[in-house]
């Protein structure tokens, strides 16, 4: 047990000191500390539980403390965290959680006097339950989203975010929904390469995706390290996304491909086995090194020549005019679809980020555009429903393409793919693209739009 709130606790703090990711982060420390399956769930559990939970923990702690987070020690706040979590969210003793989190402060946070502060503030948590913490913090709001957002643990600007763009599918009394899939762990999706690997006998398929799949549970890696690589985990949105623009239109023996920003690789994957099984090409471009090496690694299993560059997206489409049939944009944005995967990227982004992030899509987008060949199709995804991200970029990007673009109905090509019925409802300012949805979906809210050179 000691040994998964260290790790559980190493992972907050480099999320919070360094900006790390902790997806990315976790599975290797578990290796480092050679933890055992049950303590590797705990580290899990507590790692995940308490970073989806902080909005809602930090004003705990500062109602318990008497002061604002700002003025608490930030290794002895990140052990506060890891504390109130497991006495409000988990099963673990009273006893235990309070005093491996003392220790964890005094450790840490500057000897006995942070100690003392953190048992006196913990102490405090353990005298009252959930629903009257719960009662208490919402009390002390100043505004309804205000409350919603201390009680769901997320930032106002999102919760405000996400119900304008249920609003614009005329289903914003599903926001309760949809905040409380954020903080639920996500069933592990994975994919099987079409072409490449078969769906394990014992999984169940995918709801949607005909390349998903689910197990029964239990750690994947020996699964994936067996297939070569052609089975691994990715979310049934992100699959959707990239099948959208493998299968918008037949495709003719030939074809140049090209995944514009390919980091870390999990759609480049797919459609390079897409590519593959109908005699195109693909090429795929990343401007971080570090995740240009994932996407080498990523089409590594795959039999077909991939030439990744790294580059700026915008200079890299630039260079190569009418040359692609086909071009996925998967943009830089929020992330703020993916928060039941990656809990952190709610605290990281605030409403500052968007105006650059939807200025870099646009660009992005009308660069490939111009890489597009008569005919070709670009696929605009974005990891956010954020309507400035979705809905305001596809309009600026049509106003400027005027006649020349034609936007294609993504609703229809996903539904198209779907093994099942898919609910996509219309979008308020009459764009034509797909929004999915965790709660309704079970996927990442992945935003999908289409637009064909004529």
């Amino acid at each position: 047990m000691q040994g998964a709130r260290a790790v559980a606790f190493d992972v907050l703090r480099a999320v919070s000191e360094d900006e790390a990711y902790a997806n990315l982060l976790l599975p290797h420390a578990i290796v480092r500390q050679r933890l055992d399956a049950k303590d590797a769930a705990l580290a899990t559990e507590l790692t995940y539980g308490t970073l989806r939970r902080r909005g809602t923990y930090d004003a705990i702690i500062a109602t318990a403390a008497d002061r604002t987070i700002e003025r608490i020690d930030p290794a002895v706040l990140d052990a506060l965290r890891l504390g109130v979590h497991q006495l409000l969210s988990t099963r673990v003793a009273s006893h235990a959680a309070v005093n491996e989190s003392v220790e964890l402060a005094r450790r840490h946070g500057g000897g006995k006097g942070a100690a003392g502060f953190a048992n006196a503030v913990l102490r405090r948590v353990s005298r009252d339950n959930p629903g009257q913490w719960m009662q208490r913090i919402a009390a002390g709001a100043r505004s309804d989203d205000e409350r919603i957002g201390l009680t769901t643990s997320h930032p106002v600007w999102i919760v405000r975010a996400l119900r304008r763009a249920l609003n614009a599918e005329g289903r914003a009394d599903e926001l309760e929904g949809l905040l409380e899939a954020d903080n639920v762990a996500p069933r592990v999706a994975m994919i099987a390469l079409p072409g490449l690997a078969e769906t394990p006998d014992d999984a169940t398929a995918g709801r949607f995706a005909p390349t998903a799949f689910t197990t029964r549970g239990g750690d994947p890696e020996g699964l994936i390290r067996s297939s070569g690589g052609r089975v691994r985990v990715q979310d049934e949105g992100s699959q959707l996304a990239a099948l959208a623009l493998s299968r918008v239109l037949p495709v003719h023996e030939g074809e140049r491909w090209l995944d514009l920003c390919a980091g870390p690789g999990g759609k480049t994957a797919l459609l390079a086995a897409e590519a593959l099984a109908h005699g195109a090409h693909l090429d795929a471009n990343e401007i971080s090194p570090a995740r240009a090496g994932l996407v080498r690694q990523a089409v590594a299993s795959v039999p077909l020549e991939v030439e990744v560059s790294e580059e700026d997206g915008r200079e890299r489409a630039a260079r190569m005019p009418g040359e692609y049939d086909r071009i996925l944009v998967d943009a830089p944005c929020t992330g703020i679809g993916a928060l039941r995967r990656r809990p952190e990227a709610r605290w990281r982004k605030t409403p500052a980020d968007v105006p650059e992030l939807t200025a870099l899509q646009q660009e992005l987008v009308l660069a490939a555009f111009e890489a597009l060949k008569p005919g070709g199709v670009v696929a605009y995804v974005t990891c956010s429903p954020h309507l400035a991200e979705t809905s305001g970029v596809l309009a600026e990007v049509k106003r400027a393409l005027g006649d020349a673009a034609e936007e294609l109905d993504a609703r229809a090509v996903v539904r198209g793919i779907a093994q099942d019925e898919i609910d996509l409802p219309d979008q308020a300012d009459g764009s034509l693209r797909a929004q999915l949805w965790p709660h309704r979906h079970g996927t990442d809210a992945m935003s999908i739009a289409l637009l064909r050179k004529r």
